[in-house]
């Protein structure tokens, strides 16, 4: 299996969890946005508490679970925002 790196941008609680707003996560070629979020809480440990709820954008849209990732997609993820 090829391994990639893909870099995340992370927002608000999660930036702040990992102490820095970008992680590079090591994940299979043809990964999933579901397999991302396990590799994210696997390898970031700080944000497991957060992993299920993170919402995740691939190229400034947000992404469905079983989505297809490569490393030269821009790929972000925060906690969701609540306000009134």
């Amino acid at each position: 299996m090829t391994v990639q790196q893909i870099q995340v941008r992370l927002f608000a609680r999660a930036r702040e969890l990992a102490n820095s707003d970008l992680i590079s996560v090591e994940v299979g070629e043809g990964t999933t946005v579901a397999c991302l979020r396990q590799a994210i809480a696997e390898q970031v440990p700080q944000l497991q508490p957060l992993s299920g709820q993170l919402l995740i954008a691939v190229d400034n849209a947000y992404a469905g679970e079983d989505q297809l990732l490569s490393a030269s997609q821009e790929v972000a993820c925060f906690p969701p925002v609540s306000g009134g």
